[in-house]
């Protein structure tokens, strides 16, 4: 974690903010009944960790993009498409209610972290972006957890 540019980690942990935000407004009774009276119901409860859950998935294809976009011939056409497929998953699995998409979007952001991991160990991703990765992905799924199983 030394490694990692201070905005980078920075504003990586700020992302965390409406996925912590969600989770505590679960766990809270009283902190979820203030934030949907006060900030309503877009921003209470599951529904803040779940919408911005699928916008972080789709931000994070075009992260992996710009990814590919270093690479040529066949690893850069195979990165183009898997690029892709963050932004597809939460596009098609989260639908169906708040248990299955919050369940849906962990699957998703491990997915998310093996095609990190894939786009750094060939180089293409800066040797600190696994570090930053796993603790964001790890802090994501445990509030997601908290929204699916709470």
């Amino acid at each position: 974690m030394q490694n990692i540019p201070r905005s980078a980690l920075a504003l990586g942990l700020a992302g965390l903010v409406p996925f912590i935000w969600g989770a505590l407004t679960v766990l809270s009774e009283p902190l979820g009944n203030w934030s949907a009276q006060i900030l309503g119901g877009r921003f209470t409860g599951p529904y803040v960790g779940l919408f911005y859950g699928a916008v972080i998935l789709s931000f994070m294809s075009g992260v992996l993009w710009g990814f590919a976009t270093k690479a040529s011939g066949a690893v850069a056409a195979s990165g183009y498409a898997l690029s892709v497929l963050p932004a597809l998953w939460a596009f098609f699995m989260t639908g169906g209610g708040p248990v299955s998409a919050a369940i849906n979007l962990m699957a998703g952001f491990v997915g998310l972290l093996l095609l990190d991991w894939m786009f750094w160990r060939q180089g293409l991703a800066p040797a600190w972006w696994m570090g930053l990765r796993v603790l964001l992905t790890a802090i994501v799924v445990i509030c997601l957890a908290v929204v699916a199983f709470a």
